[in-house]
């Protein structure tokens, strides 16, 4: 499938996350949390925390780190590595394009 609409620039402000579904080639929707770091930076994760289950879109952005809200896990946007336990696993990383205003996320070739 390819790359697909996940939000607008606009949609998110520096420092900010959000929840999207996108669909799989296989035609299963996946959840991707899509993040905009303090820098104005996109970047597009796994969207569940792998501790809990707990969508990372609504996690609070601190540098290149979401944290989840609900047992403090902080995942690095750019590698998917966890650096605050409780979660020891990583989330997927995607390839993310800015075309315009649109925000495009490939999750169908993860980077990690």
């Amino acid at each position: 499938m390819s790359e697909q609409l996940a939000c607008l620039v606009t949609d998110l402000a520096p420092g900010s996350a959000m929840d999207v579904d996108l669909t799989l080639e296989s035609g299963t929707d996946t959840p991707v949390a899509v993040v905009r770091t303090d820098d104005g930076e996109f970047y597009a994760i796994g969207g569940m925390c792998t501790h809990g289950e707990v969508p990372l879109g609504e996690g609070d952005v601190e540098g290149c780190f979401v944290e989840c809200w609900a047992h403090g896990s902080r995942f690095d946007v750019r590698t998917g590595e966890p650096d605050e336990l409780p979660a020891v696993t990583p989330v997927a990383t995607y390839p993310v394009r800015i075309d315009g205003e649109r925000v495009l996320v490939d999750v169908d070739n993860p980077k990690s």
